[in-house]
């Protein structure tokens, strides 16, 4: 099976914005997940795209949700996985079967919302390189592209790339579009990205040597 086979679109008319009158069974699912982690915040901070990426915008998430777990912010991703009806003819994944996560440290930045839509804006970039080229991300892999600028919004810290893993707190969902994993995003530094680049070591390694899957703009690198 070739990676677009995952997500065949059809075309459609309309606003699909979720509403109680529309049938959202794959958004329902994510959100009543996140409800069994987070069973007090039925209103999150939420970042909706303003036209959606079929309708010809820039964004292709239909939103990003940013729950509150004390010491972080949890972001999760609505739109790599079919939202709605279902629209591809595999009936084993939903969509491209994955939605991405990001656990950003509170106290990152004196200008905290600045650094949310950063993270937003960094999990819709990844997800556009799926939306245009069909690569799926899987855990326990990097991206690394050379950049020597940080990933947070003023762009100095360490952290240039990062890796992935399954999400530890989202469980794989089976709905009734297919199946949906939770891919988890964390940020490392140079270094720790040219030794895996290298192969001095693999990501569960360096994911062992990090300690934490939640992403602190000021550490220090492992390597």
């Amino acid at each position: 099976m070739g990676l677009f086979d995952r997500f065949k679109k059809k075309n459609t008319s309309g606003n699909e914005e979720k509403s109680d009158n529309f049938p959202a069974f794959g958004w329902d699912a994510i959100e009543n997940e996140a409800k069994r982690i987070y069973p007090h915040q039925d209103h999150p901070k939420h970042y909706a795209a303003l036209i959606k990426w079929k309708f010809g915008g820039p964004d292709p998430l239909d939103g990003i949700s940013i729950y509150d777990a004390q010491d972080y912010w949890h972001f999760v991703t609505f739109g790599l996985s079919e939202l709605y009806e279902k629209e591809s003819d595999d009936p084993e994944w939903s969509g491209y079967g994955m939605e991405f996560t990001f656990k950003l440290k509170k106290g990152c930045s004196s200008d905290e919302e600045q650094e949310i839509k950063c993270v937003c804006a960094l999990l819709q970039q990844i997800a556009k390189i799926t939306f245009t080229s069909g690569e799926i991300f899987n855990p326990y892999e990097y991206l690394y592209t050379g950049q020597t600028q940080g990933i947070d919004a003023k762009q100095i810290s360490n952290l240039t790339g990062l890796i992935t893993i399954p999400d530890t707190n989202f469980s794989t969902l089976n709905t009734k579009n297919g199946r949906v994993d939770f891919v988890e995003f964390i940020g490392v530094t140079n270094d720790e990205l040219l030794a895996l680049k290298n192969k001095e070591l693999d990501v569960k390694a360096l994911y062992n040597k990090l300690g934490s899957d939640v992403t602190d703009y000021h550490r220090k690198s492992v390597i």
